[in-house]
Protein backbone atom coordinates (compact mmCIF):
# COMPACT_ATOMS: atom_id res chain seq x y z
CA UNK A 1 0.00 0.00 0.00
CA UNK A 2 1.50 3.24 -1.11
CA UNK A 3 1.94 5.53 1.97
CA UNK A 4 0.02 9.59 0.98
CA UNK A 5 2.26 12.34 0.21
CA UNK A 6 1.39 16.32 0.51
CA UNK A 7 -0.48 17.76 3.04
CA UNK A 8 -3.89 16.27 4.23
CA UNK A 9 -6.00 18.93 3.54
CA UNK A 10 -5.20 22.13 1.10
CA UNK A 11 -8.34 24.45 1.31
CA UNK A 12 -7.89 26.67 -2.31
CA UNK A 13 -9.71 30.05 -2.23
CA UNK A 14 -12.81 29.07 -0.59
CA UNK A 15 -15.92 31.39 -0.46
CA UNK A 16 -18.92 30.66 1.49
CA UNK A 17 -22.35 32.37 0.76
CA UNK A 18 -25.39 32.62 2.70
CA UNK A 19 -28.99 33.66 1.61
CA UNK A 20 -30.61 36.71 2.94
CA UNK A 21 -33.95 37.07 3.71
CA UNK A 22 -34.33 39.93 0.73
CA UNK A 23 -33.59 36.90 -1.45
CA UNK A 24 -29.53 38.10 -1.85
CA UNK A 25 -26.72 35.83 -0.99
CA UNK A 26 -23.85 37.26 1.40
CA UNK A 27 -20.52 36.19 1.02
CA UNK A 28 -19.40 34.97 5.23
CA UNK A 29 -16.12 33.32 3.89
CA UNK A 30 -13.74 34.93 1.27
CA UNK A 31 -10.98 33.43 -0.52
CA UNK A 32 -10.08 31.60 2.35
CA UNK A 33 -6.35 29.39 2.03
CA UNK A 34 -4.76 27.01 4.34
CA UNK A 35 -3.18 23.36 4.52
CA UNK A 36 -2.49 21.27 7.47
CA UNK A 37 0.24 18.78 7.12
CA UNK A 38 -0.24 15.33 8.02
CA UNK A 39 0.29 14.56 12.01
CA UNK A 40 0.20 18.51 12.38
CA UNK A 41 -2.20 21.01 14.41
CA UNK A 42 -3.52 23.90 13.09
CA UNK A 43 -5.80 26.66 15.23
CA UNK A 44 -8.52 28.73 13.25
CA UNK A 45 -8.72 31.81 15.82
CA UNK A 46 -11.34 34.42 15.66
CA UNK A 47 -14.38 36.04 17.50
CA UNK A 48 -17.94 34.90 16.62
CA UNK A 49 -19.59 35.09 13.53
CA UNK A 50 -16.09 35.57 11.81
CA UNK A 51 -16.58 32.63 9.47
CA UNK A 52 -14.69 29.31 11.32
CA UNK A 53 -17.26 27.10 12.03
CA UNK A 54 -18.91 27.54 8.77
CA UNK A 55 -16.01 26.97 7.23
CA UNK A 56 -15.28 23.59 8.74
CA UNK A 57 -18.79 22.85 8.50
CA UNK A 58 -17.74 23.00 4.61
CA UNK A 59 -14.79 20.85 4.72
CA UNK A 60 -17.14 18.15 6.70
CA UNK A 61 -19.79 18.90 3.85
CA UNK A 62 -22.71 19.66 6.81
CA UNK A 63 -23.31 23.51 5.65
CA UNK A 64 -26.78 24.13 6.70
CA UNK A 65 -29.49 24.64 3.85
CA UNK A 66 -28.98 28.98 3.92
CA UNK A 67 -25.55 28.62 2.79
CA UNK A 68 -23.62 26.78 -0.07
CA UNK A 69 -19.86 26.81 -1.32
CA UNK A 70 -19.38 29.38 -4.07
CA UNK A 71 -15.94 28.88 -5.19
CA UNK A 72 -12.65 27.08 -4.42
CA UNK A 73 -11.30 23.89 -3.49
CA UNK A 74 -10.94 21.50 -0.30
CA UNK A 75 -8.26 18.83 -1.26
CA UNK A 76 -8.27 16.19 1.31
CA UNK A 77 -5.48 14.30 0.54
CA UNK A 78 -6.03 15.31 -3.07
CA UNK A 79 -9.60 14.81 -3.31
CA UNK A 80 -11.63 17.62 -3.62
CA UNK A 81 -14.58 17.54 -1.26
CA UNK A 82 -16.79 20.48 -2.54
CA UNK A 83 -17.30 17.31 -5.81
CA UNK A 84 -18.22 14.65 -3.77
CA UNK A 85 -22.02 13.93 -3.19
CA UNK A 86 -23.97 13.38 -0.23
CA UNK A 87 -23.58 9.78 -0.34
CA UNK A 88 -19.93 9.93 -1.03
CA UNK A 89 -19.43 12.15 1.97
CA UNK A 90 -21.16 9.89 3.76
CA UNK A 91 -18.50 7.38 3.33
CA UNK A 92 -15.74 10.06 3.84
CA UNK A 93 -17.06 11.59 7.64
CA UNK A 94 -15.75 9.44 10.32
CA UNK A 95 -13.63 7.22 8.30
CA UNK A 96 -10.91 10.03 6.60
CA UNK A 97 -12.19 12.93 8.31
CA UNK A 98 -13.91 13.86 11.45
CA UNK A 99 -15.69 16.15 13.89
CA UNK A 100 -15.81 16.98 17.22
CA UNK A 101 -18.48 19.68 18.37
CA UNK A 102 -18.39 22.17 21.26
CA UNK A 103 -21.34 20.92 23.13
CA UNK A 104 -21.73 17.34 23.80
CA UNK A 105 -24.86 17.41 25.30
CA UNK A 106 -26.30 18.06 21.91
CA UNK A 107 -23.62 16.06 19.71
CA UNK A 108 -24.64 13.00 21.66
CA UNK A 109 -28.20 11.70 21.19
CA UNK A 110 -30.18 11.44 24.44
CA UNK A 111 -32.03 8.43 23.68
CA UNK A 112 -29.36 5.92 22.92
CA UNK A 113 -26.03 4.41 25.73
CA UNK A 114 -22.65 5.26 25.20
CA UNK A 115 -22.09 1.95 24.07
CA UNK A 116 -24.91 1.82 20.76
CA UNK A 117 -23.27 5.39 19.78
CA UNK A 118 -19.73 4.19 19.68
CA UNK A 119 -20.75 1.09 18.10
CA UNK A 120 -22.09 2.45 15.08
CA UNK A 121 -18.68 3.71 13.92
CA UNK A 122 -16.67 1.17 14.96
CA UNK A 123 -19.44 -0.91 12.62
CA UNK A 124 -19.93 1.32 9.79
CA UNK A 125 -16.16 2.36 9.05
CA UNK A 126 -13.80 -0.36 10.34
CA UNK A 127 -16.58 -3.90 9.40
CA UNK A 128 -16.30 -4.57 13.39
CA UNK A 129 -18.47 -7.22 14.61
CA UNK A 130 -19.20 -9.72 17.40
CA UNK A 131 -16.23 -10.16 20.11
CA UNK A 132 -13.92 -8.06 17.83
CA UNK A 133 -16.44 -5.09 18.18
CA UNK A 134 -17.30 -5.62 21.86
CA UNK A 135 -13.32 -5.59 22.43
CA UNK A 136 -12.71 -2.16 20.01
CA UNK A 137 -15.72 -0.38 21.73
CA UNK A 138 -13.82 -1.11 25.52
CA UNK A 139 -10.17 -0.09 24.10
CA UNK A 140 -11.85 3.10 22.32
CA UNK A 141 -13.01 4.25 25.82
CA UNK A 142 -9.74 3.42 27.65
CA UNK A 143 -7.91 5.23 25.08
CA UNK A 144 -9.80 8.51 25.82
CA UNK A 145 -8.98 7.93 29.63
CA UNK A 146 -12.63 7.26 30.83
CA UNK A 147 -12.94 5.39 34.38
CA UNK A 148 -14.77 2.74 34.77
CA UNK A 149 -15.29 1.70 31.05
CA UNK A 150 -17.79 -0.48 30.89
CA UNK A 151 -20.27 1.37 33.55
CA UNK A 152 -20.25 4.30 31.08
CA UNK A 153 -20.87 2.52 28.23
CA UNK A 154 -24.10 1.18 29.78
CA UNK A 155 -24.62 5.13 30.63
CA UNK A 156 -26.74 7.70 28.64
CA UNK A 157 -25.07 11.03 27.89
CA UNK A 158 -27.07 12.65 30.58
CA UNK A 159 -25.94 10.71 33.36
CA UNK A 160 -22.27 11.57 32.49
CA UNK A 161 -20.42 14.94 33.37
CA UNK A 162 -19.48 17.26 30.99
CA UNK A 163 -15.75 15.85 30.81
CA UNK A 164 -17.18 12.60 30.51
CA UNK A 165 -19.21 13.46 27.90
CA UNK A 166 -16.44 15.08 25.78
CA UNK A 167 -14.02 12.26 26.23
CA UNK A 168 -17.07 9.93 24.96
CA UNK A 169 -17.44 12.26 21.82
CA UNK A 170 -13.40 12.16 21.23
CA UNK A 171 -13.96 8.50 21.46
CA UNK A 172 -16.66 8.21 19.06
CA UNK A 173 -15.13 10.98 16.76
CA UNK A 174 -11.80 8.51 16.78
CA UNK A 175 -13.33 5.33 16.48
CA UNK A 176 -13.21 5.73 12.69
CA UNK A 177 -9.06 6.34 12.85
CA UNK A 178 -9.55 9.46 10.49
CA UNK A 179 -7.25 11.33 9.07
CA UNK A 180 -7.86 14.31 10.02
CA UNK A 181 -9.66 15.76 13.37
CA UNK A 182 -11.60 18.78 13.08
CA UNK A 183 -12.38 20.14 16.98
CA UNK A 184 -14.70 23.11 17.00
CA UNK A 185 -14.50 24.93 20.24
CA UNK A 186 -14.04 21.45 22.25
CA UNK A 187 -13.77 23.23 25.74
CA UNK A 188 -16.00 25.63 25.38
CA UNK A 189 -18.47 23.76 27.74
CA UNK A 190 -15.53 22.69 30.40
CA UNK A 191 -14.27 23.98 33.38
CA UNK A 192 -10.70 25.57 33.19
CA UNK A 193 -9.22 22.01 35.34
CA UNK A 194 -11.22 19.65 32.84
CA UNK A 195 -9.93 21.96 29.88
CA UNK A 196 -6.47 21.86 30.34
CA UNK A 197 -6.70 18.06 30.94
CA UNK A 198 -8.60 17.44 27.90
CA UNK A 199 -6.26 19.28 25.85
CA UNK A 200 -3.65 16.96 26.98
CA UNK A 201 -5.67 14.13 26.20
CA UNK A 202 -6.46 15.49 22.75
CA UNK A 203 -2.32 16.12 22.75
CA UNK A 204 -1.36 12.30 23.43
CA UNK A 205 -3.83 10.97 21.46
CA UNK A 206 -2.71 12.59 18.31
CA UNK A 207 1.12 11.68 19.42
CA UNK A 208 -0.33 8.06 19.59
CA UNK A 209 -2.08 8.13 16.55
CA UNK A 210 -0.89 10.34 14.37
CA UNK A 211 -4.17 12.25 12.94
CA UNK A 212 -4.04 16.05 11.84
CA UNK A 213 -6.20 18.24 13.49
CA UNK A 214 -7.76 21.85 12.98
CA UNK A 215 -8.44 23.21 15.90
CA UNK A 216 -11.23 26.00 16.07
CA UNK A 217 -11.73 28.40 18.66
CA UNK A 218 -12.12 31.73 20.15
CA UNK A 219 -9.26 31.00 22.51
CA UNK A 220 -5.78 31.68 21.72
CA UNK A 221 -4.24 30.15 24.91
CA UNK A 222 -6.81 26.62 23.99
CA UNK A 223 -4.87 26.96 20.35
CA UNK A 224 -1.12 28.21 21.70
CA UNK A 225 -1.28 24.83 24.15
CA UNK A 226 -1.91 22.54 21.11
CA UNK A 227 -1.11 23.86 17.63
CA UNK A 228 2.06 24.88 15.97
CA UNK A 229 0.48 26.70 13.49
CA UNK A 230 -2.41 29.48 14.61
CA UNK A 231 -4.74 31.54 11.70
CA UNK A 232 -6.63 34.76 12.63
CA UNK A 233 -9.75 34.74 10.89
CA UNK A 234 -11.84 38.43 10.69
CA UNK A 235 -15.49 38.85 9.24
CA UNK A 236 -14.94 35.74 6.70
CA UNK A 237 -10.96 36.30 6.18
CA UNK A 238 -7.95 35.20 7.26
CA UNK A 239 -6.05 38.61 8.49
CA UNK A 240 -2.75 36.41 9.72
CA UNK A 241 -1.01 33.60 9.79
CA UNK A 242 2.14 31.60 10.48
CA UNK A 243 3.54 29.73 13.47
CA UNK A 244 2.49 29.84 16.72
CA UNK A 245 4.80 31.14 18.89
CA UNK A 246 6.04 34.04 16.56
CA UNK A 247 2.61 35.16 16.05
CA UNK A 248 2.55 35.00 19.75
CA UNK A 249 5.94 36.96 19.96
CA UNK A 250 5.65 39.51 17.21
CA UNK A 251 1.74 39.62 16.22
CA UNK A 252 1.71 41.68 12.41
CA UNK A 253 -1.91 42.62 12.55
CA UNK A 254 -3.91 45.11 14.73
CA UNK A 255 -6.22 42.61 15.45
CA UNK A 256 -4.10 39.66 16.74
CA UNK A 257 -2.26 42.02 18.39
CA UNK A 258 -5.30 42.88 20.05
CA UNK A 259 -6.24 39.80 20.82
CA UNK A 260 -3.42 38.99 21.99
CA UNK A 261 -3.29 42.17 24.63
CA UNK A 262 -6.70 41.11 26.13
CA UNK A 263 -4.93 38.64 27.65
CA UNK A 264 -4.44 38.57 31.33
CA UNK A 265 -1.12 37.32 32.87
CA UNK A 266 -0.62 36.43 36.39
CA UNK A 267 1.40 37.94 38.96
CA UNK A 268 1.76 41.25 36.71
CA UNK A 269 -0.27 44.29 36.21
CA UNK A 270 -0.59 45.34 32.63
CA UNK A 271 -3.24 47.37 31.02
CA UNK A 272 -5.65 45.03 28.98
CA UNK A 273 -6.71 45.48 25.47
CA UNK A 274 -10.13 46.26 24.03
CA UNK A 275 -11.56 46.44 21.02
CA UNK A 276 -14.09 49.06 20.56
CA UNK A 277 -17.08 48.04 18.28
CA UNK A 278 -18.36 45.59 16.59
CA UNK A 279 -17.75 43.43 12.94
CA UNK A 280 -19.51 44.24 10.28
CA UNK A 281 -22.67 43.36 9.76
CA UNK A 282 -23.10 39.96 7.21
CA UNK A 283 -23.39 41.27 3.91
CA UNK A 284 -21.89 44.51 4.86
CA UNK A 285 -20.47 46.29 1.48
CA UNK A 286 -17.11 47.92 2.91
CA UNK A 287 -14.75 49.46 0.11
CA UNK A 288 -11.65 48.40 2.62
CA UNK A 289 -9.82 46.70 5.33
CA UNK A 290 -12.81 45.27 7.47
CA UNK A 291 -10.89 45.91 10.59
CA UNK A 292 -10.04 49.70 9.95
CA UNK A 293 -13.66 50.79 11.50
CA UNK A 294 -12.21 49.31 14.81
CA UNK A 295 -8.72 49.73 14.49
CA UNK A 296 -6.60 52.26 16.23
CA UNK A 297 -3.91 52.93 13.64
CA UNK A 298 -6.13 52.92 11.00
CA UNK A 299 -5.43 55.75 8.04
CA UNK A 300 -7.34 57.08 4.46
CA UNK A 301 -6.44 53.60 2.84
CA UNK A 302 -7.63 51.34 4.86
CA UNK A 303 -10.95 52.82 4.24
CA UNK A 304 -10.66 52.70 0.71
CA UNK A 305 -8.21 50.27 -0.62
CA UNK A 306 -8.58 45.98 0.47
CA UNK A 307 -5.30 44.85 2.13
CA UNK A 308 -3.98 41.42 0.47
CA UNK A 309 -2.28 39.02 2.52
CA UNK A 310 1.31 39.86 2.35
CA UNK A 311 4.62 37.74 3.20
CA UNK A 312 6.31 38.87 6.39
CA UNK A 313 8.69 36.24 6.78
CA UNK A 314 8.95 32.74 4.98
CA UNK A 315 6.19 31.55 6.90
CA UNK A 316 4.41 34.71 8.38
CA UNK A 317 1.68 36.44 6.11
CA UNK A 318 -0.38 39.23 7.79
CA UNK A 319 -3.61 41.65 5.95
CA UNK A 320 -2.54 45.15 6.69
CA UNK A 321 -1.75 47.68 5.13
CA UNK A 322 0.22 49.21 8.12
CA UNK A 323 2.77 46.43 8.33
CA UNK A 324 3.85 45.98 4.98
CA UNK A 325 7.28 46.72 4.21
CA UNK A 326 7.03 50.61 4.31
CA UNK A 327 4.00 50.35 6.39
CA UNK A 328 3.47 52.85 9.41
CA UNK A 329 2.91 50.38 12.37
CA UNK A 330 5.71 49.54 14.05
CA UNK A 331 6.27 45.53 15.77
Amino acid sequence: MTTPTGPVLEVRDLSISVAQPDGSRATVVDKVNFRIERGGATGLVGESGSGKTLTSMAIMGLLPRAARVESGEILLEGEDLVKKSSRQMRRIRGKRVAMILQDPMTALDPSFTIHSQLSDPLRQHRGLGGKELAGAVVTAMEQVHLPATKERLRQYPHQLSGGMRQRAVSAIALAGQPRLLIADEPTTALDVTTQARYLQLLGELQDSTGFAVLLVAHDLLVVRHVCQQVMVMYSGQIVEEGPVEQVFADPKHPYTRALIGAIPVLDDIIHLESIDGQAPDVGEELAGCRFAQRCKFSRDICETAVPELSKHDPDRTARCWGTVPGGWIST
